[in-house]
């Protein structure tokens, strides 16, 4: 219901703009096409070739494996062929899909809903979003309480698998940290050559405007507190104003590069984990809602974000959603990488638009 309500309550959000529009199209046509839905692809091509390279030993695997084993297990069966996948991706029943698990319909639904709601009446369009903004703030309540005892879940999941797998416990979540982590490494060093291509900016100028934000980034793992030191950053590598002020709080608001392309790894990672082989169509699913998700994210602690981004993509995958409750002990390491990343991404993105605007202006 929180996804609901906030891909629904983003989605109006962008359709009632109106200040800066050439601008904010411009920045979502990039948003979209640039890296989003590639990155996420070669994250899954990354995870492949890095657990691969750098295989978990078979001996932690089965270890981890065999202590999970007692932990409710939710992973689906293969799914249905093409034609199947594609009709049912619009719920004939909301709620039974929300009850069923059945995210990807469910998030289908709330984009669909929230476009269909842009065509009536203001007030009701309003009113509408009050309901949405009321029931998310609600659930928040209850996303906090769940938060206060979440610590003794956490320690209870941690050491059932701890005392059945002992030192590979350990073992495996380090290997989780290094490959995620180097993942989201991986995509951040793509934002340098795509703004010196795509946004004409130095790689030295780039290098040392990024440093200020970079390191807010680090310290704070939020993009949005980044924000006021990538609006000086912009401005030092000479990005307008008129291009930067609306172009980076929409990349902080829409675009998260690393964000659901290193979501997206976590879930093919715990299927690599338990020796699960998806399918082609699980992989489409997976990607198209990590790709939704992304846009329905709310403003939470990276903790808590892990969980209700993740599992999703988990369930789509068709792997099942238990060890992320493990998981999220060690997300502190690989939110830094995911933060750092979306802060370089969004000034990249600045300069690109700034670019396409000044060629669209002459022309």
């Amino acid at each position: 219901m929180l996804a609901l309500a906030g891909l629904s309550v983003a989605a109006l959000d962008v359709g009632d703009q109106d200040g800066a529009v050439r601008l904010a199209r411009q920045a979502g046509r990039i948003t979209d096409g640039i890296p989003g839905s590639v990155a996420r692809w070669i994250s899954y091509v990354l995870t492949v070739v890095l657990t691969e390279v750098f295989p978990l030993s078979r001996g932690t695997a089965h270890l981890l494996q065999g202590a999970l084993a007692n932990v409710e297990q939710t992973a689906a069966g293969p799914l249905p062929g093409a034609a199947e996948f594609f009709k049912g991706i619009v719920p004939a029943n909301v709620i039974a899909a929300a009850s069923n698990g059945d995210v990807l319909p469910l998030t289908v639904f709330a984009v669909l809903f929230a476009l269909a709601l842009t065509r009536i009446a203001a007030a009701g369009r309003r009113a509408v979003v009050d309901l949405f903004d009321a029931i998310a703030e609600a659930l928040l309540v209850v996303i906090a309480w769940v938060l206060a005892v979440a610590p003794i879940g956490v320690f209870a999941l941690a050491f059932t698998v701890g005392s059945t797998a002992g030192g590979a416990a350990f073992a495996g979540l380090g290997h989780y940290v290094i490959i995620i982590s180097a993942i989201g490494v991986l995509v951040t060093l793509a934002a340098y050559p795509l703004a010196a291509i795509a946004g004409d900016v130095g790689m030295g100028a780039l290098t040392r405007g990024l440093i200020a934000p970079q390191a807010v980034a680090i310290s704070t793992r939020s993009s949005l507190a980044s924000l006021p030191a990538m609006l000086a950053s912009a401005r030092v590598m000479g990005i307008r104003e008129e291009v930067s002020d609306v172009s980076l709080p929409i990349a902080v608001a829409l675009y998260r590069a690393t964000g659901p392309a290193m979501n997206v790894a976590v879930a093919f990672y715990v299927a690599h984990w338990l020796g699960l082989q998806p399918t082609l169509t699980q992989m489409i699913a997976a990607t198209a809602v990590g790709a939704v998700m992304s846009y329905g994210a709310v403003s939470l602690p990276g903790e808590v974000s892990y969980i209700s981004s993740i599992a999703p993509i988990a369930l789509a995958l068709g792997v099942p959603i238990a060890p992320l409750g493990l998981l999220v002990a060690v997300e502190m390491v690989p939110d830094i990488f995911r933060t750092v990343g979306n802060v370089t991404h969004d000034v990249a993105l600045a300069a690109i638009v700034d670019r396409a605007t000044r060629a669209g202006s002459a022309t």
